[in-house]
Order: C-alpha cells, then sequence, then structure tokens
C-alpha cells in the first residue's frame, strides 16, 4: 500500500507540473510546433535517467521516477501530437519532432543515468 501511495503522490506533482509547465511554454512561446510536449518530455528523460543513475532506494524510485516523471511526461500526447501533423500533412515538422523526440531523449536519459552514478 505504501508503494501505490508514493507512485500517486509523485504522479499527482508531476501532472501538475507538466500541466503548469506545458501552459507557461505555450503562452510565452505559441507555435505550431509542439514545444511544450517536446519540453517536458526532454526534462522527463533526463530526470528519469538521473534518478535510475543515482540508484536511489525503491520508495524514492516510486515517488520520483514511477510517480513524478511518469506523470510529468506524456508518452501519449507524442504521439497524438505526431499523428495530428501527419493528418495535416505537416512532413518536416513531424520528422523533426520524432527525431528530436526521440534522439535527444535518449541521449538526455543516458546523460542523466551517467551523471546519476557520480552521486
Amino acid at each position: 500500500m505504501a508503494h501505490i501511495t508514493l507512485v500517486a503522490i509523485g504522479g499527482f506533482f508531476g501532472a501538475i507540473f507538466r500541466f503548469g509547465m506545458s501552459n507557461w511554454i505555450k503562452s510565452k512561446y505559441p507555435s505550431t510546433f509542439p514545444i511544450a510536449t517536446l519540453f517536458v518530455n526532454l526534462i522527463g528523460s533526463f530526470l528519469l535517467g538521473l534518478i535510475i543513475g543515482a540508484n536511489l532506494e525503491k520508495s524514492w524510485q516510486l515517488l520520483l521516477g514511477t510517480g513524478f516523471t511518469g506523470a510529468f511526461t506524456t508518452f501519449s500526447t507524442f504521439k497524438l501530437e505526431n499523428v495530428q501533423l501527419y493528418e495535416k500533412k505537416n512532413w518536416n515538422v513531424m520528422v523533426l519532432y520524432l527525431s528530436i523526440g526521440y534522439t535527444v531523449g535518449i541521449l538526455l536519459a543516458f546523460i542523466g543515468l551517467k551523471i546519476g552514478e557520480v552521486f
């Protein structure tokens, strides 16, 4: 039961952070490019790598990794936005979004993992 509570608490705050950050980015940098989702997913990739690399206790991994970053990032929105770009035949933006989302996301997760291993 304690594990579920940790995931729920982390998820609550992760979702609120994503909602707030996404809305702030959209208001500051209005664009047809889905920059808000990309930004939170890239930050989340780095944070999850950092959390796992730091080899935190299981309870911290559940709170911060599974809960917070799980709710902070949004794989489903990433997919939906790519489908919408496809339907609008906005190929260049879709390819750029997919390329950055996957390659930079994986790179940042790797960098976070290596930095986390130092601590």
